[in-house]
């Protein structure tokens, strides 16, 4: 394993980007998101398809707290002026860029690590996966985008029950609670995300980058503007590989669908 804190690897449409801080759980440090944002920028390049991990036994514990203790006490010295928060401008180029991302999870998924695996498109986790946001037990509060994207996904009350009393989620209650919709064996997170981003990579292009900008759009119109932008969208002029992969299905020359297992 390299020395970097963010890794990369890209095997064939599919890019990999790992967390590499496995002795700190892969604590997000502004050195991570540095990388991150560099990973993440190179991944809309050069893949269709990117899955995030983290290396070693667990995803992501979250903030850096020996960082977030020095810059609390005045060791790091405040900006100049006000910019937009590091966290929040590399989670939306996840969650908001040109190519869908896959989040494989294991051990913990906690604090910032959750707000990370939240800003993926879809999750998967494995049976070693716990979920929490222990914020509130730290003095602090939620700072990665998470009362927005989590939030959305687990509805207030559960958010607001995670926060209060630092209560962890099993994967079974992930599952539950739509944070993840993918359970595997332990140790197996990561081969699921594989054959999920495969299966992605299958969609045309446009198909993607519609399904994970527009979707989420719409879910934040009224019912009328909604409707009007999928209008839009399902008129708008279409790459001849549509014309092609319509063709093939109704000369019945399409493969069949199958359901991913669980």
């Amino acid at each position: 394993m390299n020395d970097t804190l963010v890794t990369y690897e890209l095997d064939g449409n599919i890019a990999l980007i790992g967390l590499n801080r496995p002795d700190k759980r892969n604590a997000v440090s502004e050195a991570v998101i540095t990388e991150l944002r560099a990973a993440v920028v190179r991944a809309h390049d050069e893949a269709d398809v990117a899955i995030l991990f983290g290396h070693g036994n667990n995803f992501c514990a979250g903030l850096d707290l020996a960082e977030a203790l020095k810059r609390a006490t005045g060791q790091t010295p405040a900006p100049r002026k006000r910019k937009r928060h590091t966290w929040h401008e590399v989670f939306d180029q996840i969650e908001r860029g040109p190519i869908p991302f896959v989040a494989a999870l294991q051990g913990a998924v906690v604090g910032g690590g959750l707000e990370l695996a939240c800003a993926a498109h879809l999750r998967v986790c494995d049976e070693t996966a716990f979920f929490g946001l222990p914020e509130g037990q730290r003095g602090i509060f939620v700072g990665g985008g998470g009362t927005v994207r989590i939030q959305r996904i687990v509805g207030t009350t559960v958010m607001t029950d995670m926060m209060l009393t630092g209560r962890l989620l099993t994967p079974a209650e992930g599952m539950q609670e739509h944070i993840v919709r993918y359970v595997a064996p332990a140790g197996a997170a990561l081969q699921k995300a594989r054959e999920l981003a495969a299966r992605i990579a299958q969609n045309t292009l446009e198909t993607n980058w519609k399904i994970i900008n527009v979707l989420p759009r719409i879910q934040d119109m009224s019912h009328d503007d909604g409707l009007f932008v999928e209008q839009l969208n399902s008129a708008m002029a279409r790459p001849p590989e549509v014309e092609q992969r319509l063709r093939e299905f109704v000369e019945g020359k399409a493969a069949p669908l199958k359901s991913p297992t669980s």
